[in-house]
């Protein structure tokens, strides 16, 4: 797992974990099952303090993409697929909808960029 924490961004570091996590997960750079390194272990080789990891992983799993296992560790979910496939019927809904209104696919997709941009 490879996380870059970019100390000059107006981006919190938890969000930066969260997110390259979460990115990960979703394109399959982490596959369901894999275990995460532990908040201690992550935060010391991130050197950031261990609350920022735990808010990221906690994050994480309120979104359904990892779950945690008490002692065992924190695992990448099965859910994170489904979240997947939502995001996908979302996509998919959306292209009909504009499609229907009439709406060309360039204008769809600055739309599209303007509300993730917005999402960050």
């Amino acid at each position: 797992m490879q996380i870059d924490i970019d100390s000059s961004s107006a981006e919190p570091p938890y969000e930066q974990v969260r997110g390259q996590i979460a990115r990960q997960i979703i394109d399959h750079t982490l596959a369901v099952g894999t275990r995460l390194p532990t908040v201690r272990a992550l935060a010391a080789d991130l050197g950031i303090a261990v609350n920022t990891v735990a808010r990221s992983y906690r994050e994480l799993e309120e979104a359904g993409l990892v779950e945690t296992r008490g002692r065992a560790g924190t695992y990448v979910s099965a859910a994170g697929e489904s979240a997947r496939a939502a995001v996908q019927r979302a996509a998919r809904e959306y292209a009909a909808n504009a499609t229907a209104l009439g709406i060309g696919r360039d204008e769809a997709l600055r739309m599209i960029e303007a509300a993730l941009d917005e999402a960050r």
